[in-house]
């Protein structure tokens, strides 16, 4: 006999959620969907900073607390990169529903 197991609650069994739907559901509960949504901004640099700063930096985390960590390549581009902190701010927030990038800190590449 196939007896279908009921949840916890005593209530009848539930249609199978879509893989997609249930991990959407688990990283909504658990507090790491609008994380998952702030470290978009990783794949999408190239795009909001264009072609030139893209080929001499790359991203390499955002904390929690919106904060940038930017690989650069040489001293110079870091100078550079850091006078124009505001503008590349504001436009890697300009169209962006997610959590604020707040600050970003440069660093030099390893070589």
């Amino acid at each position: 006999m196939n007896r279908r197991r009921r949840d916890p609650d005593g209530d009848p069994p539930k249609a199978p959620l879509r893989v997609g739907e249930a991990l959407a559901s688990f990283l909504k509960k658990s507090g790491l969907e609008d994380r998952i949504e702030q470290a978009g901004i990783i794949p999408e640099w190239s795009e909001l900073v264009g072609a030139p700063i893209a080929r001499v930096t790359e991203p390499v985390s955002i904390s929690r607390t919106g904060v940038l960590l930017v690989a650069v390549k040489t001293n110079a581009w870091m100078t550079e990169l850091s006078l124009l902190e505001p503008q590349l701010l504001r436009e890697m927030n300009r169209l962006s529903g997610r959590s604020p990038v707040r600050k970003i800190r440069w660093r030099l590449m390893e070589r």
